[in-house]
């Protein structure tokens, strides 16, 4: 690779645990001088010259009891999952509790500003609309910083924002700064999913899988508290309080947010050698285990987080198919989600399901929302629950792949019974069971994502899939809203397809994670489908692929 250096430089450093009570002390040695204590071995490139040969080759197949080296990965398997996984997962969590109030917030303000600022139909919509657009300039952009910066520095400011714009949204005087406000709301929104990322970096291999699917909890979780605070404070306070007092987990994130390291696998990367191991001894410490014995292995690469690096040969495929898998899961869920009100609002649901147009109702007709709303509201939230159950089950028998894909053709299979004449209850629980599995078929893919690409490219990984999401739930209102005033049948075979192609595309990806250890570079990917041996390969974990 371009970026990366060809000539390979070792050096020691060697590292005292400061639980023996002395300060950490550093002396240079020489790459032949090997002590018993923790170590640290910096690679300087991470690729191989051409012409080293087979016997240079053979030689660097050597195992991490042979040569007294570790990996990040190796690392964290041998401190495993305990306190300090427990505190970073309440404090990633409340960013994902703070992102889904305020994407639920959206379906309350609505109806709330329609009937108080007499606003017509097209500006309510755009309200939404306006946050989905700021996240989709938003995610790439967090995920570039985070690849740069540090994940913790782009989830950092990207909170911070966010609270500050949440805040402001509430003083808001006219239609206009609402809506300037709540778009650059949907800017910081956009750089949640880089917890997950975060997260992910710090779990081992076995723990991965269900740990940040119960991530996925704190959404519902988040989801549903929005509702309960609509339902207390909307009748009394009103909806200036609700904006202020859903900025309340954001709030705490930022005071706590000193506590969260940054990821030793970027500090790997970008050749903090140091911050990295201190950062494993804390973990260590925290979860009351040795640190292992031997060196620490180290690639410094500063050309990270660069687009083309998703395009690449290895990654290419799997970059498109998860792109239109994340658009999927978005224009699903929310059209799931927005078909839920506008079926039951149609009144006569045999007329509704056997084709016949929902007559538009006018623009400037106000309704606000009652307790009884409030209720099927949260009704309708609850079924995140049920999702996530299902999959803490499959993604780690099934694997990845397989789960995506029995989300989304489960999710087809349900609305198949809405082109028929069923009644409310039919419909409710078919509604129900659909958005409980394509709100899972969302975590796994939030588990899958961070997954397959390497820690230069994760990040933007992410940012860029979150981008073509938004893209998709940009779409899906004019399907479930407008399309369907015209055809219900057309309008539900358009979530059916969608359901069908995305279940195909999960079988196609190249790549099962399941019990696979994290890549630090695309060099990894690279040596195993080459069949050859790297100093990150041959110091670490042996890290496995399934080529679909």
């Amino acid at each position: 690779m371009d970026n990366l250096s060809r000539v390979a430089k070792v050096t020691y450093k060697r590292w005292k645990n400061p639980d023996e009570g002395d300060e950490a002390a550093f002396a240079g040695r020489s790459d032949e001088v090997q002590g018993t204590d923790s170590e640290i071995c910096t690679v300087a490139s991470s690729s191989m010259d051409s012409g080293d040969g087979p016997d240079s080759v053979g030689s660097n197949k050597r195992t991490t009891t042979e040569t007294g080296t570790f990996t990040v990965d190796e690392a964290l398997e041998a401190i495993g999952f305990g306190v300090f996984q427990w505190k970073i997962s309440l404090l990633t969590g409340l960013s994902w509790v703070g992102d889904a109030m305020e994407m639920m917030i959206l379906s309350i303000l609505g109806p709330e500003l329609h009937c108080e600022w007499s606003l017509p139909s097209y500006q309510v919509a755009l309200i939404t609309s306006v946050v989905f657009i700021g996240m989709g300039f938003g995610s790439p952009v967090w995920g570039n910083v985070s690849d740069k910066y540090g994940r913790k520095v782009g989830l950092t400011i990207c909170m911070c924002w966010t609270l500050y714009y949440g805040i402001l949204s509430a003083f808001a005087p006219i239609y206009g700064w609402l809506l300037a406000l709540r778009g650059f709301v949907g800017l910081g929104i956009g750089g949640a999913p880089q917890s997950v990322t975060l997260y992910s970096e710090f779990l081992p291999v076995k723990a991965r899988g269900i740990c940040i699917v119960l991530i996925g909890a704190f959404w519902a979780v988040g989801a549903v508290f929005e509702v309960l605070l609509a339902l207390w404070v909307m009748p009394t306070l009103g909806w200036r309080w609700l904006l202020g007092l859903s900025a309340l987990p954001m709030a705490l994130f930022v005071c706590f947010c000193f506590w969260l390291p940054e990821s030793p696998r970027f500090d790997v990367l970008a050749g903090s050698r140091e911050k990295a191991m201190a950062t494993l001894a804390r973990i260590a410490k925290d979860n009351g285990k040795p640190m292992p014995q031997g060196t620490l292995t180290v690639y410094k690469q500063t050309n990270r987080g660069q687009l083309k690096d998703l395009f690449s040969p290895q990654y290419w495929k799997t970059t498109l198919l998860l792109w239109f898998l994340w658009f999927a899961n978005a224009f699903s869920y929310y059209g799931i989600v927005l078909l839920t009100t506008e079926l039951f609002q149609a009144g006569d649901l045999c007329a509704v399901t056997q084709g016949a147009k929902i007559e538009p109702r006018c623009s400037l007709e106000c309704k606000y929302l009652t307790t009884a709303d409030y209720k099927d509201l949260l009704w309708t939230t609850l079924a995140e629950f049920p999702g996530l159950l299902v999959i803490l089950l499959a993604i780690d028998y099934m694997g990845r792949k397989k789960s995506m894909a029995l989300c989304f053709f489960m999710f087809s299979l349900c609305v198949l019974p809405l082109f028929a004449c069923i009644g409310r209850i039919a419909l409710t629980i078919f509604i129900f069971i659909s958005r409980a599995f394509i709100s899972g078929g969302y975590q796994v893919v939030f588990v899958y994502t961070p997954e397959v690409y390497p820690t230069e490219t994760r990040a933007l990984a992410m940012g860029t899939s979150s981008a073509i999401a938004r893209i998709g739930a940009l779409i899906t209102p004019f399907v479930a809203q407008v399309l369907l005033r015209s055809s219900v049948y057309v309008t539900l075979s358009v979530y059916c397809a969608c359901g069908l192609v995305a279940g195909i595309a999960s079988l196609l990806l190249p790549i099962e994670t399941l019990g696979r250890g994290l890549q630090e570079s695309n060099l990894d990917q690279e040596v195993e489908r080459q069949g050859t041996a790297t100093p990150s390969q041959s110091y670490g974990t042996t890290q496995n692929t399934e080529q679909g």
